[in-house]
């Protein structure tokens, strides 16, 4: 399921623009990779890349709760009978010629 899901995350989800933000991240990593020794940039390295790993495990198992939350809801909705805009418009007048008499 995760490879499925997976495939469907990378067609729908949008990479935020946080332009600003990574710009910053860039700038400070520069920074910071000028004061450090080579094995500072490996560990600060191995750091970033941990982190990335985990919001990309992170983004998928919201992408996935998400999906189960859509899906429960449509599932409910089906059980209830699924709801049509012009069958409650075609109804308004006939529920409102009942709240009169």
């Amino acid at each position: 399921m995760h490879d499925y899901m997976r495939a469907l995350q990378q067609r729908f989800f949008r990479k935020p623009q946080c332009e600003d933000n990574r710009q910053t991240v860039e700038e400070t990593c520069k920074e910071l990779f000028a004061r450090m020794g080579d094995e500072d940039r490996r560990k600060l390295l191995l750091i970033v890349d941990s982190m990335d790993a985990i919001w990309d495990e992170v983004s998928l198992e919201s992408f996935i709760a998400s999906f189960k939350l859509a899906w429960g809801i449509s599932r409910e909705l089906e059980t209830d009978g699924l709801y049509s805009y012009d069958e409650e418009e075609m109804m308004q007048p006939w529920r409102r010629s009942q709240e009169v008499d």
